[in-house]
């Protein structure tokens, strides 16, 4: 089963795509993570990443599917989650394209609905786990006790510079413009469905696999 986990930054879309990886065997397909992978790579397709990041330049969709195609091809899965990709209605078509030319299908695409206002909330009180990546947050999920990371044991916590509160609605105006339309093109091809973003995480995790196995 292949999905598109879709929602603003913050919505939870990294920890519920965790929890799909050691529930159902699913491989997360994050843009950001492909990209820093594949820049040190070595590979052909990393030195094209290496050289674009290296001159400032935007990533172009080619390279981004790209990559796709090179996962989809190399890595066993029982199901690819979309993280961050697409963003675009062309982005969406590319995606679809890429699919039905591997013989793969795009089964269910799941929108994380979230408030903006408490989004501002949580996101300015979330930090990670600078070994592992694990997301903490001070209202739902703080940091152990004993300073240490659940996952990994790390000790190190970091916050992101541009989780603060102007940068957070910047972003969310970038959302809005470009990817959700998203929302209404999945819709119509009958594959969108949603859940609240905003329960506890357990809570979500129930929702998302209440749709998945519908």
């Amino acid at each position: 089963m292949n999905i598109i986990l879709l929602g603003p930054p913050g919505a939870g879309k990294g920890t519920q795509a965790r929890i799909l990886e050691e529930n159902r065997g699913m491989v997360q397909l994050s843009t950001g993570d492909m990209l820093r992978e594949a820049k040190d790579s070595g590979t052909e397709m990393g030195k094209i990443v290496a050289d674009v990041m290296a001159r400032g330049d935007l990533v172009t969709d080619e390279i981004v599917i790209g990559l796709i195609r090179e996962k989809l091809e190399t890595v066993s899965a029982n199901g690819f989650i979309f993280d961050g990709f697409p963003r675009t209605l062309a982005q969406a078509d590319a995606l679809g394209k890429l699919l039905a030319d591997e013989g793969q299908t795009l089964d269910k695409v799941i929108e994380l609905r979230v408030d903006d206002d408490v989004l501002v909330q949580r996101i300015t009180a979330r930090s990670t786990c600078g070994s592992c990546g694990e997301v903490y947050n001070d209202l739902t999920k703080p940091i152990p006790e004993d300073g240490k990371c659940v996952k990994c044991g790390g000790t190190e916590f970091k916050r992101r510079a541009d989780d603060n509160e102007d940068s957070l609605r910047t972003r969310l105006m970038a959302y809005y413009k470009q990817t959700s339309p998203l929302i209404g093109y999945y819709y119509a091809l009958g594959k969108h469905s949603s859940v609240d973003g905003l329960g506890e995480i357990a809570d979500i995790q129930s929702a998302i696999a209440g749709q998945l196995d519908a």
